[in-house]
């Protein structure tokens, strides 16, 4: 994975290789390549260059949560102790059915997603897990009716 280093700008092939590998990860490089007007040989160098550089992070499936039997969803709001965001970071990134962490501003300071197999294991989760961390100073739970994953096209 790249080190702290300012990133290479992306031209206008390698933002349209990423838009195909967001809409389907498990393209062929003769398909990228063909799609994208470059050679296989230009296109596994661009990707692998994306990877290296740690644009292309990963790949992996997008999973619909309720058919695979985590059907309740919620977004809950922490607020944490003051530069405890690294300790507090950890924690929640073993939680089971955690999606998203992200550190922010406003009324509250972390913003977690999570995907849980009911409501009583998303209450234990709130109850249980987050409110027993020492960094957790308090927590709302916003619970998700509909989601709906939206794909790099729109």
């Amino acid at each position: 994975m790249a080190e702290h280093t300012e990133p290479r700008p992306l031209d206008a092939v390698d933002r349209n290789i990423l838009r195909l590998l967001q809409a389907d990860g498990r393209a062929s490089i003769r398909s990228v390549a063909d799609t994208v007007h470059v050679s296989r040989a230009n296109a596994y160098a661009r990707i692998n260059r994306l990877m290296d550089d740690g644009v292309i992070r990963g790949f992996g499936a997008r999973v619909d949560h309720e058919r695979a039997g985590q059907g309740a969803c919620a977004y809950i709001t922490l607020k944490i102790v003051q530069n405890s965001w690294r300790t507090v970071r950890e924690e929640l990134r073993r939680l089971p059915g955690a999606a998203h962490i992200a550190l922010v501003s406003g009324d509250f300071d972390v913003l977690l997603m999570v995907h849980a197999p009911d409501n009583r294991a998303l209450r234990e989760l709130v109850l249980t897990r987050l409110q027993s961390m020492p960094d957790v100073l308090s927590t709302r739970t916003l619970l998700v009716f509909e989601e709906e994953e939206l794909s790099p096209d729109g």
